[in-house]
């Protein structure tokens, strides 16, 4: 068996995640597929995947494969277009994961337009309610905010962004405006139940002082959408990114404040597997983010 057709199966696999999906891109049955990685596995050795009738999941042994194999790929194919002096066209299969609410706001059009100018390149887009484990997931890129706690990815930062907290004229004009963060306190605050963080705290600093403040309200989401809503309605204060709400703070139906105080950092950023000779699919795209994503 050819160790490099070996990997660019698992890949796909992995990229497909599941033997049927794989199966119908490839022509073929699923037990096709089931024999083929079957072999594989009897060659190797160890099990890569543990398989069950809703989902594949990697062993560690599969981790190793698709981690390493990924970047011997990247350089056969890289040393495969230094000889052959041929043009790096982006092709392909190009899967991306976002949030929800900024991949719908951003992401879907920016890779609309991609799709466009790059015909050859298959597009997968998974949004979600929290940030997904690239590697174990197989994405080529990922969009992230604020501090990236991993070392083991490459990051470029598409835009700057703040986060703000902010309310209606209507609810500041009914309960006046919070002077300082402990303030907060006795507001109504919309908050937002999102990620494993405990929600409701918010942080807030002013050179060297810090403050954390426990909110409290009447309501609560786990959609940003819905909390937006609620802040434009008049039913309190709401912390939301600026990309979110820079466009109602420009048409005056939301209002900042506390402007002097800073919010944890949320820039944004394209993330992707540290490799040594990056796909042109990936390279290209985010390139083509860096350029799209705009908010300001």
């Amino acid at each position: 068996m050819d160790p490099i057709s070996d990997l660019e199966f698992f890949t796909r696999l992995v990229r497909y995640g599941s033997l049927s999906a794989l199966a119908r891109d490839l022509g073929v049955t699923p037990p096709a597929v089931s024999s083929r990685l079957a072999l594989l596995e009897k060659r190797l050795g160890v099990r890569l995947l543990n398989r069950t009738t809703r989902r594949l999941t990697m062993t560690q042994e599969g981790e190793l494969y698709l981690g390493t194999g990924s970047r011997l790929l990247e350089e056969v194919q890289e040393l495969e277009r230094m000889v052959s002096s041929s043009r790096e066209v982006p092709r392909g299969l190009l899967k991306v994961n976002a949030t929800f609410g900024f991949g719908r706001r951003h992401i879907v059009p920016a890779l609309s337009a991609f799709r466009r100018q790059y015909p050859e390149v298959e597009v997968q887009l998974d949004l979600t309610d929290r940030p997904m484990n690239l590697a174990e997931s197989a994405f080529d890129v990922g969009i992230r905010f604020g501090e990236l706690p991993d070392s083991r990815l490459v990051a470029r930062r598409l835009a700057a962004n703040q986060r703000f907290v902010c309310g209606a004229p209507s609810y500041l004009e009914r309960h006046g405006e919070p002077q300082s963060p402990d303030d907060l306190r006795s507001h109504r605050c919309i908050v937002l139940r999102e990620n494993d963080t405990a929600y409701g705290t918010w942080h807030l600093s002013r050179g060297k002082r810090h403050e954390t403040v426990k909110v409290h309200g009447a309501m609560s989401s786990n959609d940003g959408e819905a909390t937006l809503q609620w802040a434009l309605d008049g039913h309190g204060l709401l912390l939301r990114s600026q990309w979110d709400v820079q466009q109602y703070i420009d048409a005056g139906r939301l209002r900042r404040v506390l402007p002097e105080w800073d919010l944890p950092p949320a820039d944004i950023y394209a993330v992707y597997p540290e490799r040594l000779n990056l796909s042109a699919k990936v390279r290209v795209f985010v390139d083509f983010l860096e350029k799209s994503v705009s908010f300001a």
